[in-house]
């Protein structure tokens, strides 16, 4: 046996059933309470995680036999990826399994946004009637600003291909990546132009509260602003003094900066003026973090992990 891989965290079972095939020994430990899972992992050879826990230095010093940690999803701000590096443990996670499900999730919420499709809907359901209060308003012809051209990102590029509307994509990281549809461009250009701003980025240092007030005083145009990447990136305070003030026309949430690790324990903690106003707010579409949460992409999230891991570990 190539040794044993602790699964923390529920995936689909392709992963296991390759990474047996391949010579693991896959342990479940998704049921065992997160208190003790540190004494449970110090002989592993891989662990498989999404959120449940965050792999710190302290807890990695422990597995002095990890060789990799699996990812499911994109975001690695729960693993001190530093240590890792110093350690030769190799961080895998799967942005390519859920980048076509975060890409149409965002292009559904944002349609939906514009076409007052669940307002209508609400106010039907209660014996409203109201074609003027919900006249939308079209994309075609609009400018939609792209910041993080990575595996979302470009997902989302690809799928606005089918609108008239013009795409402009933004990455520190990146360049070289334009084309005929996409023009790449400056952080400023996009603030600049932009009808729409959609977020794509991973959550890290530099990119905590990388909306805020800010960023909203140095766009031009009264704007409608998406993000689907992770909660932190938008500072929610200068997000509802925008729509407040009308600078934000409408804003698409999949992720929020107030979720905990664990999501389904969202709802026990207090919550603030400002979350209480997105709520309430009929220019805010929210969604439980799900962009990439579809039936397609559980399973390739996890395929796409057991590639990499075979990949590297087979020679």
């Amino acid at each position: 046996m190539k040794g044993k891989v602790y699964f923390i965290d529920s995936v689909h079972p392709i992963l296991e059933e390759r990474l047996t095939l391949f010579g693991y020994d896959c342990i479940d430990l998704t049921k065992t309470p997160t208190k003790d899972l540190v004494s449970n992992i110090l002989d592993a050879r891989g662990l498989v995680i999404r959120s449940r826990i965050t792999l710190s230095s302290e807890i990695l010093s422990q597995t002095p036999d990890l060789q990799f940690i699996a990812r499911s999803g994109s975001g690695l701000e729960n693993i001190d990826t530093s240590f890792c590096k110093e350690k030769n443990i190799q961080c895998f996670n799967s942005p390519e399994g859920n980048r076509n499900a975060v890409a149409e999730h965002a292009l559904g919420m944002l349609l939906s946004l514009f076409n007052n499709i669940v307002k209508s809907n609400q106010e039907i359901r209660l014996g409203i009637w109201d074609r003027e209060g919900n006249r939308g308003e079209e994309l075609d012809g609009k400018t939609v600003g792209i910041i993080g051209y990575g595996n979302n990102g470009a997902a989302f590029a690809k799928k606005l291909r089918g609108f008239d509307v013009k795409v402009m994509a933004y990455d520190k990281y990146k360049t070289g990546f334009g084309d005929h549809f996409v023009q790449e461009c400056t952080l400023q250009a996009i603030q600049e132009q932009a009808d729409v701003i959609s977020f794509h980025i991973p959550q890290n240092k530099e990119t905590v509260h990388f909306f805020n007030d800010e960023f909203l005083l140095n766009c031009h145009k009264s704007l409608f602003l998406l993000n689907v990447s992770r909660g932190k990136i938008v500072d929610t305070r200068a997000l509802v003094k925008g729509l407040k003030s009308n600078k934000i026309k409408g804003a698409c949430l999949d992720v929020l900066e107030y979720e905990k690790s664990s999501f389904e324990s969202f709802f026990d903690q207090e919550h603030s003026d400002d979350f209480r106003y997105l709520l309430e707010s009929d220019k805010v579409l929210l969604s439980p973090h799900i962009a990439g949460w579809t039936n397609e992409s559980y399973f390739k999230l996890s395929n796409v992990l057991a590639d990499k891991i075979i990949a590297q570990f087979s020679s």
